[in-house]
C-alpha cells in the first residue's frame, strides 16, 4: 500500500530505476527499444506500400528492406554488447578519423540523390557516413571529456578544442549539404561539455554563435531559405515550397484522437513525401491519432530517461567515461526525436532527420541500434562493477 502513497517523481524514479541488480543487462531499457522497434516495422510496413508498389512492383519491398537493415543492426549491435566500453575510449581518435575519412570518402565517390551526395554504394547496400560520423564523434567527445575534464572546466582553450574538431566534420557535411546531422552534432556537444562542467559564458557564446551561423548559412541558400519561408506560412505555397509541410498537417489533422485506422491512411498514397521515412510520425497521428502520438513519444521519453538514468550511475561509481557517453547518446536520441517530430508537426523547419528506431533508413536505423548497444553494454559494466563492490566490501568484513 505504501507504493500508491508514493509522489509522483518517486514513482518515476522506481519505475527507472529499481531492477538494475536483476539482470545482466537493463530489461527496462531493451523491452523499450523492443516495442520501439516493433512499431517501427509496422508503420514503415503500413505506410511504404503505395510507393513500393509503384516504384517495384512489390507492395512490400520497403518493409522487406527494412527487416535486412533490422537484421544488419541487430548483427552489430550483438557483436557491440561483447566489446568491453574501455576498447572504445582507447580507439576513439581512430574512430574520429574514419569518421573524417568516411565523410571526404562521400564527397569523392557518393551517391547523388535529390541534390545530396550523402551515399556511399558498397554493392548492394548503401551507407549514410554521417550517421557514424555522429556516433564516433560522440565517442570521442566522452574520451576528451575523462581526459581533459579540468581543462575543460577551467579554461576556454580546453572548451573550444572538441568544437574545432566539430567544425571540421561540419564543413565536410555542409559539402554533402546535411545541416541536420550538423545541429545533432552541434547541440549534443554543447550540451554534454555544459554537463561536464564548462562554464556558462562559455555556453552561452557558443550558442549564440552557432545560432548566427545557421542563421548565415540559411540566409546565404536559396534552398534552405524556401524551406524557412515555407515553414513559416506553408499555405502560402501549398503545392511548391510547403507541400510537403502542408500535406504532413493535413495527416495530423485527419487523426483526431484515436486515427482513420491502422492501413488507412489518405496521405500515404504518395501525397505525402517520404512518408515512411522523415515523415512517418505523420502517418502514426493519421493512423492512430493522439493515442498513437502519445504512445510513441511515452516510449521514446522514457528511453532517453532511462539511458539519461544509466549514464548517472556510471558517473556514481567513477566510471566517467562511461557516464559521459550514455550522456552523449541519451542526448542525441532526445534531440533527434525532437527535430523529426518538431518538423513533421510544422514547429521547425523541414530538415532529413528520422525518428529513432521507428523510422526506415538503413544507415540510421543500424547506427542508432549500435548505439542502443553500447548503452546496455555500460549498464552492464556500471552494474558489475557495482557487484564487484559489494563482493569487495563484504570480503573486507
Amino acid at each position: 500500500m505504501k507504493a500508491l502513497t508514493l509522489p509522483l517523481w518517486s514513482k518515476l524514479q522506481l519505475l527507472l530505476g529499481s531492477r538494475e541488480e536483476q539482470s545482466d543487462y537493463d530489461s527496462l531499457l531493451l523491452m523499450l527499444l523492443l516495442v520501439l522497434l516493433a512499431i517501427g516495422l509496422v508503420m514503415v510496413n503500413s505506410a511504404s506500400v503505395p510507393v513500393a508498389e509503384r516504384l517495384f512492383g512489390n507492395p512490400l519491398h520497403f518493409t522487406y528492406r527494412h527487416l535486412v537493415y533490422l537484421g544488419l543492426g541487430t548483427a552489430m549491435a550483438i557483436v557491440v554488447l561483447n566489446i568491453p566500453v574501455h576498447r572504445w575510449h582507447q580507439g576513439n581518435l581512430l574512430l574520429l578519423a574514419l569518421a573524417a575519412v568516411g565523410l571526404v570518402a562521400v564527397l569523392l565517390f557518393g551517391r547523388t540523390v535529390n541534390g545530396a551526395t550523402r551515399w556511399l554504394a558498397l554493392g548492394p547496400i548503401s551507407i549514410q557516413a554521417a550517421e557514424p560520423a555522429k556516433l564516433f564523434f560522440f565517442v570521442y567527445l566522452a574520451s576528451y571529456l575523462v581526459r581533459r575534464h579540468e581543462e575543460v572546466r577551467e579554461n576556454f582553450k580546453g572548451f573550444i578544442k572538441p568544437m574545432l574538431v566539430l567544425l571540421l566534420l561540419s564543413v565536410l557535411l555542409l559539402l554533402q549539404p546535411d545541416m541536420g546531422t550538423v545541429i545533432v552534432m552541434f547541440a549534443t556537444a554543447l550540451v554534454l561539455l555544459f554537463l561536464a562542467g564548462a562554464k556558462l559564458w562559455q555556453f552561452i557564446v557558443l550558442s549564440l554563435t552557432g545560432v548566427s551561423a545557421v542563421l548565415f548559412l540559411i540566409v546565404y541558400s536559396e534552398y534552405r531559405w524556401r524551406r524557412v519561408t515555407a515553414f513559416l506560412d506553408p499555405w502560402a505555397d501549398p503545392f511548391g515550397s510547403g507541400y510537403q509541410l502542408t500535406q504532413s498537417l493535413m495527416a495530423f489533422g485527419r487523426g483526431g484522437f484515436s486515427g482513420q485506422g491502422l492501413g488507412n491512411s489518405i496521405q500515404k498514397l504518395e501525397y505525402l513525401p517520404e512518408a515512411h521515412n522523415d515523415f512517418i510520425f505523420a502517418i502514426i497521428a493519421e493512423e492512430i491519432g493522439f493515442i498513437g502520438v502519445f504512445g510513441v513519444l511515452a516510449l521514446l521519453f522514457l528511453l532517453v530517461a532511462r539511458t539519461l538514468w544509466i549514464g548517472r550511475q556510471a558517473m556514481l561509481k567513477q566510471l566517467h567515461f562511461h557516464g559521459f557517453l550514455a550522456l552523449a547518446m541519451a542526448i542525441w536520441f532526445g534531440f533527434q526525436t525532437a527535430v523529426n517530430i518538431g518538423v513533421a508537426s510544422g514547429v521547425l523547419p523541414t530538415k532529413g532527420l528520422t525518428l529513432p528506431f521507428v523510422s526506415s533508413g538503413g544507415s540510421s536505423l543500424i547506427i542508432m541500434l549500435i548505439a542502443a548497444a553500447l548503452v546496455l553494454r555500460i549498464d552492464f559494466e556500471v552494474r558489475m562493477e557495482g557487484k564487484q563492490a559489494i563482493n569487495r566490501g563484504g570480503r573486507s568484513g
